[in-house]
């Protein structure tokens, strides 16, 4: 069977969902950066279907002329969910006439720092010690993460658009 996979912009009545799939995968529907707590659910954002099963999401916030990604989420890798989602919040912050796109991702999050890369992002800091702070506003952060490395810092991606 041929893999079909569409982008679709979130609507309210996927924010029960999303609300499921942040519990599971990032253990709150809060997400953290820059010291600024996002309720990711009730976010913008879009979600991939993949033979109309939904697949993935991506969660945003713009502000100031700039769209911050908050969360992406492939839950099949390697057909290209992740890219298609990006390459819909790029072309959504096109139409915003957004400046970048911009996100934070942990120093643990090897997998993440390449594909953001692959996509044409650049690393433009590094904000070392970032996640104790981000403990104090979300103590559902793990100490260690991804292959047994320390959480401790934010690595902040951008592209210009």
């Amino acid at each position: 069977m041929q893999t079909q996979l569409k982008i679709k912009a979130i609507k309210a009545n996927d924010h029960t969902w999303i609300s499921e799939k942040l519990a599971e995968r990032w253990g709150s529907i809060n997400v953290i950066s820059r010291g600024v707590v996002h309720r990711a659910d009730k976010l913008p954002g879009f979600i991939a279907y993949v033979n109309n099963i939904r697949s993935g999401f991506t969660t945003i916030n713009i502000t100031d002329g700039c769209c911050e990604v908050i969360t992406l989420d492939s839950f099949r890798e390697n057909i290209g969910i992740g890219s298609a989602l990006i390459r819909a919040v790029e072309n959504y912050a096109r139409k915003q006439k957004c400046t970048y796109l911009w996100l934070i991702t942990t120093n643990d999050n090897i997998h993440a720092q390449k594909f953001y890369q692959r996509l044409g992002f650049k690393i433009i800091a590094v904000h070392r010690n970032a996640i104790e702070r981000s403990r104090e506003l979300k103590p559902e952060i793990p100490i260690t993460g991804m292959d047994g490395i320390p959480i401790r810092d934010e690595i902040e991606f951008k592209m210009t658009l």
